[in-house]
């Protein structure tokens, strides 16, 4: 074949895809001053891919570049790099590896992993230099994931025609570990705990957030169900703990709760993957999404196959079952994506750039709290087929989230704190207290118990609760649940509620032959003081709480405020661990003042 027909059988082809608003405006900004460098970001599901190959297909067809390289996080987004590559016309390798020396010939270029270029940087130097490339460097904040990693992306790319970076959301990383191709300007920052100082803020030179691909119909609105619920576990001195996820007080009773919260032989993690079925159900029948699918986030790989089975226990269906170290993860996603499933359980497999459209329920089971992640995660889910469809994500009630949730509409910029001057583990990818042993091994904290109860409605910014006033929702009306304009978030949280009840009486008939693997009540008879059963306080305590609801809700006050107010008539300890006495003499009082 001579070079001019080769040329032609390996022009790109124009697609036939019609570009979103903002993919042409980023295009046309582009090429005013056709930059060497050139950062986006965008939100999740905005359409990257297809802006990035759009942009390659015309530097390609311009001559302007002779060869795309693309690096991405996993080998599973290499195959999806090059399948939409394909479509688009566009040839490039997934599966060159580093003892292979050359770009294949018939290839336009090829796909590579962060890792791959750490493993060999000079090599992949010699083939974006070989001739003029464009280097794509995908979710780019991987680039900061270590030193090593990032010295190794500037080795191999610093003489590179043109690089593109690529991220779906504003990320942070040390001073020290500077992200290659990224432009930074000193500025002041607010962390998330509040605290303050100097540090460096990196300029995309093209920004598309969350809330203008809301308003662009490009993304689907996102319904933050949380769930609240009472913990019971038994810290390493041997003591019984009890709090609720959205009552602890210090930030470590908190991370205990949410982590009892979190274990397998609880109540609460089968009341939540119960709740997503059910709104799975509601989609698929009434919703207008026949396929809808739900993903669970475990924190670790026996979490996730403990998940699975509660799974198939509670909704009788199987659940695809993905894992890191499984060599056929990414083809356990592709069928996933296009089969019927309705639930994947997966540990961080699903957390960025894997598409799977059909998903629109999330469960957040894991301990995974940055606000990379928790964006990067949630954007799984809020991929737009059609104008009607929405996105639900089930999560605890913990501040932390809550906190990630309310600020998701919010334009967070990409902030480089300076170096802390105290060390310590900041609880980020593993924010729950590690499991303690002693010095034989043997475990000393141990999780007892975990119920799980509907909280409330996140809605820009505000909790609603549903509770203390009518849902003003004909029944016709209920099946519209979540889709936007047709529901308040008063009337989506009561529906909610209402549900949640319906909900708790399925589990706990069919949890009625499974007590001895949920309850070690049995085990420790004298841990209530009444010596009553737990069951019963915790049905208390769960009416308790729903009173304390519809009480503020009439008074206009803070739930904390009425729980203090509370204590004070009946005096003792926090619900979480009052006795049933306690709990009852608290529920007469509050229907004294409804």
């Amino acid at each position: 074949m001579g070079s001019a027909a080769r040329a032609e059988a390996l022009s790109p082809q124009t697609t036939s895809r019609p570009l979103r608003a903002w993919q042409q405006t980023a295009l046309s900004q582009y090429e005013e001053s056709s930059p060497k460098d050139f950062l986006v970001t965008a939100t999740p599901g905005a359409g990257k891919t297809t802006f990035a190959l759009t942009l390659a297909a015309r530097l390609l067809s311009r001559r302007e570049v002779a060869r795309v390289v693309v690096v991405c996080p996993t080998d599973h987004l290499r195959l999806q790099w090059a399948e939409a590559a394909d479509a688009m016309g566009i040839v490039l390798d997934p599966n060159l590896t580093n003892a292979v020396g050359p770009v294949r010939a018939g290839t336009q270029g090829y796909v590579t992993t962060y890792a791959q270029v750490a493993g060999k940087p000079m090599l992949h130097a010699a083939r974006s230099t070989a001739v003029k490339s464009l280097v794509i460097l995908d979710e780019v904040h991987h680039a900061g994931d270590g030193l090593s990693w990032g010295e190794a992306v500037e080795e191999a790319y610093s003489m590179a025609a043109r690089r593109l970076c690529l991220t779906g959301t504003p990320f942070r990383t040390k001073p020290d570990e500077r992200i290659p191709f990224v432009r930074y300007e000193e500025d002041s920052f607010e962390g998330d705990d509040g605290s303050g100082g100097i540090g460096l803020i990196s300029r995309a030179d093209y920004t598309y957030g969350y809330k203008e691909a809301l308003a662009d119909s490009v993304v689907r609105p996102v319904v933050f169900a949380a769930y609240t619920g009472t913990s019971r576990w038994r810290n390493s001195a041997g003591e019984v703990v009890a709090a609720s996820l959205s009552e602890a007080g210090t930030k470590s009773v908190e991370m205990q709760a949410w982590r009892t919260a979190l274990d397998p032989k609880g109540q609460w993690v089968p009341h939540v993957i119960a709740a997503m079925d059910d709104r799975i159900t509601h989609l698929r029948e009434e919703g207008g999404m026949p396929d809808a699918a739900g993903l669970i986030l475990a924190s670790d790989q026996d979490d996730a196959r403990a998940y699975a089975k509660i799974v198939r226990r509670v909704t009788g269906k199987a659940a695809e079952l993905i894992l890191s170290d499984d060599p056929k993860a990414s083809k356990k996603i592709e069928r996933f994506a296009t089969g019927s499933a309705r639930i994947a359980v997966c540990v961080r497999m699903i957390s960025e750039g894997v598409d799977v459209p059909r998903a629109a329920v999330l469960a957040w089971m894991t301990s995974y709290r940055t606000p990379l992640f928790f964006a990067q995660a949630v954007g799984r889910v809020v991929r737009s087929r059609a104008s009607h469809e929405s996105a639900t994500v089930f999560l605890p009630a913990v501040r932390p989230l809550l906190s990630l949730a309310a600020s998701m509409e919010e334009q967070r910029n990409h902030v480089m704190p300076p170096p802390k001057t105290v060390q310590g583990d900041e609880l980020d990818l593993e924010p729950l207290p590690p499991k303690e042993k002693d010095p034989d091994g043997m475990k000393q904290w141990e999780a007892l118990e975990a119920d799980a109860r509907f909280a409330h409605v996140l809605h820009g910014g505000t909790a609603h609760t549903g509770e203390g006033r009518p849902a003003l929702v004909a029944p016709e009306e209920e099946d519209f649940l979540g889709i936007p304009g047709l529901l308040t978030p008063e009337q989506t949280a009561s529906l909610l509620a209402k549900r949640d009840e319906e909900l708790r009486v399925r589990i706990a008939s069919r949890q009625h032959s499974d007590d001895e693997e949920f309850m070690l009540v049995e085990d420790h008879p004298d841990e209530d003081d009444t010596g009553r059963s737990w069951r019963d306080a915790a049905e208390l305590r769960r009416e308790v709480n729903r009173l304390v609801n519809r009480v503020a809700a009439r008074t206009s006050q803070p739930q904390a405020v009425v729980h203090t107010q509370l204590r004070q008539s009946v005096p003792g300890p926090p619900s979480a661990s009052a006795s049933v006495d306690v709990l009852r003499a608290r529920r007469e009082r509050l229907r004294t003042m409804l």
